[in-house]
Order: structure tokens, then C-alpha cells, then sequence
């Protein structure tokens, strides 16, 4: 039962795995990990990027959560960007400076 409420994720929001190995996302994988975003990630042109990644990697057909092919670190760094330039929208309506949208990872 505990396990069972581990895995749900509250409305408005998804489970991603996030991790590089080909025979991915084992239980007990150090290098992957679970992270449990708020969907308006899925509109963010750096992570629509990765979404195109991942359907290339993986297709639309896999089990489990959405598996984003990308290391944890990037991945990190690219979920800061996102809060960063959602955090500046939300405080500074009147002056726009969007963050460079073609910033690309090393690894995503």
C-alpha cells in the first residue's frame, strides 16, 4: 500500500524519469531518478526539445512514467531554467527578456 501511494502524482502534475542508460530505468538505477514536474512544463519551448528527444529515443508507447533521455543534472538545470523564466514573467510583466530558447544540454 505504501508503494502504491508513492507512485500517485497529485492533479496538475507528471512523474518523468529521468536518466541515460540504454537498458534504462531498473529498479535501484543510480542513474536515473523520478521527478514529479507541473504540466506547464510540457508548453516550455526548452522542454518541448526534450519531449522531441524523448519520442525519438522512445516513441509515444512506453510503460511507467514519461522516461526523458537526459542526465539528472541537465535535467536540473533545465527545470531551474524554466522556474527562473516563469519566476521573471510572473515579476516583471511590463519588460520581456526571455531566456535564449535554444540553449541545448550536453546530454539533452
Amino acid at each position: 500500500m505504501q508503494e502504491e501511494k508513492k507512485m500517485k502524482v497529485k492533479k496538475g502534475w507528471l512523474a518523468v524519469q529521468v536518466g541515460l542508460e540504454d537498458d534504462q530505468f531498473q529498479e535501484g538505477d543510480s542513474t536515473t531518478q523520478r521527478f514529479v514536474i507541473p504540466i506547464s512544463y510540457l508548453y516550455h519551448p526548452l522542454f518541448k526539445h526534450l519531449l522531441d528527444k524523448a519520442y525519438e529515443v522512445y516513441g509515444y508507447h512506453t510503460d511507467g512514467p514519461l522516461k526523458l533521455p537526459c542526465s539528472v543534472d541537465d535535467f536540473v538545470h533545465l527545470r531551474w531554467r524554466i522556474e527562473k523564466e516563469s519566476s521573471h514573467h510572473q515579476h516583471n510583466h511590463n519588460h520581456h527578456h526571455p531566456l535564449h530558447h535554444a540553449l541545448y544540454f550536453h546530454s539533452c
